[in-house]
């Protein structure tokens, strides 16, 4: 690695830890009440919803308060696609959306997935990317953290019925934090030159002319053929170009703060307008991890032992490091069959400057994987250069980030609540290895939350295979492989682990706007959310209804060191060995072949 990545990734920390350490205390506050004036205003919204803040639910209902809740998220982005012709800010006149890639898009983003089948510029108007997504991304995040916070509350309490109120939650969530981070790290990115108008598109007059060849149509709109069967072409110059405009940076600025990642163009945040600048870049990969970190934090303060929050930071802040610096040495030593060739002609086997396809060259390899790892890292999705074009190693480690499960720091709340899914399952081995009932934070852990870990813990991975088996299987899954082999293997493989795991990246070279990858993904997202979201709030119900046991000289400490290296054992040993033959199909082989 060369100087500027250990730089970069020692600054990168060092900002994450100094912003997330007063953000998690914050956000303590604001969901344990206690933020000054705040009855003020959200007392007239709780009369507006016809909502008594001071009634508790139980783990059922606010289970179905929040599975409706988003229900209705997904009907209204539906609708909204299916009618946009008609609607107003939609100055392109773009068509309504067709009915499979509406689907797969509104589940996609009511469950802070944010897959994309479609180019935004080209797709959604004005009114959808607002109304629609941007809406969506706030809902989504607070979703995710309002699930966190009953699971904390189910260790803090003991002998309650309840685990809080579900609409004051996601309330305060958006108010008191989402939307006020949301506001200045927008105001950040205008300021280096993310557009944000109501603007129709601008056509501009190019320095240089451009020649290219066009496929000459019929009256009937389809290319003209000669004798031998191959299209008629015709020359054509343009000497004009069409840049896209529109609200984009309130957008960007949620869809990274909420681990959403949906590109408001199709370039994502390598658009220079998403992601004009290094320093843009810098602030809107700091956003990605900078609410999954702070959550850390905040459990450590609502469970009244800060110690506790500072170690599964470092269990996820080790497993990051560990997996990022091979992510980025493996892109800076490039591809070992590109050769550099001199004046000479003598040839290096070494490809000069390492691997610079698919990235932007005003960020380069450093920042570029940086990115890639954070944003599979955390349930995010969004990317600054290709993942389809990095080298076999390079592209396994986002793969492998996203197939733990996306704890490390994972989304905003999922990452958190699956992350101490995997620690109520340490713990119950450790219990089992010295023949002692195992307990977590005072709260024994017993068959009913045993059971519930494990469905969190296999119905991911049942979704991302069986959904891979699937596709290889049949002649519409095959269809969209660009590239025969292992890589189109990876391909398949990346956009069912993204789609379960409610990542939304993908390798690009995947053609999933088809009616089968639709129908296919978007019910891979759906379950892959909301099949871990209800288990985790019946632990928080279980943990909450129990009794506080005291410590004792035999209970096993779970803020030092020896905790922290048993959950990683515990991540990397039980999340990703479901994946491991797999893995060899793909990136694995892919590497051993370019390498022999």
């Amino acid at each position: 690695m060369t100087a500027h990545a250990w730089i970069l990734l020692a600054v990168y920390g060092v900002a994450l830890v100094t912003l997330a350490v007063p953000i998690g205390r914050y956000m303590a506050t604001v969901m344990q009440g206690e933020l000054r004036m705040s009855q003020r205003i959200e007392s007239p919204l709780y009369r507006l919803y016809g909502v008594d803040p001071k009634v508790e639910m139980g783990w059922v209902q606010y289970a179905l308060a929040l599975l409706l809740f988003n229900a209705l998220g997904l009907f209204a982005v539906y609708a909204l696609q299916r009618a946009q012709a008609w609607l107003p800010l939609n100055p392109q006149g773009l068509a309504n959306v067709s009915p499979d890639s509406s689907f797969n898009t509104a589940v996609s983003f009511s469950t802070n997935t944010n897959w994309q089948g479609y180019g935004g510029e080209s797709t959604m108007s004005y009114l959808s990317q607002m109304l629609g997504l941007a809406v969506q991304n706030f809902l989504s995040a607070a979703t995710g953290i309002v699930v966190v916070i009953a699971l904390v509350r189910g260790f803090a309490r003991h002998s309650a019925e309840g685990i809080g109120n579900a609409w004051v939650d996601l309330t305060r969530i958006t108010l008191w934090v989402l939307l006020p981070l949301s506001f200045v790290v927008a105001l950040l990115l205008v300021q280096q030159g993310v557009v944000q108008s109501f603007d129709a598109y601008k056509e501009v007059q190019t320095l240089e002319a451009v020649k290219y060849q066009e496929a000459k149509l019929g009256p009937d709109g389809q290319p003209l053929r000669d004798a031998a069967g191959a299209p008629v072409l015709e020359d054509k110059t343009r000497d004009t170009q069409t840049l896209p405009l529109g609200p984009a940076a309130a957008q960007i600025a949620i869809k990274q703060l909420g681990t959403n990642g949906g590109g408001f163009f199709n370039a994502n945040s390598a658009h220079p307008y998403e992601n004009p600048t290094p320093l843009s870049n810098f602030v809107e990969m700091l956003a990605i991890l900078l609410i999954p970190a702070a959550l850390c934090f905040t459990f450590g303060h609502m469970v009244g032992d800060r110690r506790q929050g500072w170690a599964v930071f470092a269990a996820m802040a080790l497993i990051f490091a560990v997996l990022t610096v091979p992510a980025m040495w493996a892109e800076q030593q490039g591809n070992p069959r590109v050769a550099a060739v001199h004046v000479d002609q003598s040839a290096t086997p070494q490809q000069p400057g390492g691997n610079m396809e698919g990235k932007e060259a005003r960020f380069g390899i450093a920042d570029s994987a940086l990115w890639a790892s954070a944003t599979t890292a955390a349930s995010n999705g969004s990317v600054n250069s290709m993942h389809d074009s990095y080298t076999p190693l390079g592209g396994l480690i986002p793969l492998v980030n996203i197939q733990l499960g996306e704890v490390v720091f994972g989304g905003v709340g999922s990452g958190l609540y699956g992350m101490l899914v995997f620690a109520i399952l340490a713990v119950f081995v450790a219990g089992l290895m010295i023949g002692r009932t195992p307990e977590y934070l005072g709260k024994k852990i017993e068959s009913f939350e045993m059971k519930m870990s494990s469905i969190i813990i296999l119905i991911v991975p049942l979704l991302v295979l069986g959904g891979t088996a699937v596709a290889v299987m049949t002649d519409a899954g095959r269809a969209a492989v660009a590239n025969p082999g292992a890589h189109g293997f990876s391909e398949i493989l990346y956009a069912f682990s993204s789609a379960g795991n409610n990542n939304g990246s993908a390798f690009a070279g995947l053609g999933a706007n088809t009616p089968f990858y639709n129908v296919m993904l978007g019910i891979a997202m759906w379950l892959g959310r909301f099949g871990v979201i209800v288990p985790v709030l019946a632990i928080a119900g279980s943990l909450a209804a129990k009794k506080r046991i005291a410590a004792t000289e035999g209970t096993l400490p779970t803020h030092g060191p020896l905790f922290v290296l048993l959950l990683i054992g515990t991540v990397l040993l039980v999340g990703l060995l479901n994946y491991v033959p797999a893995l060899a199909l793909g990136p694995i082989v892919e590497h051993l072949v370019l390498w022999k």
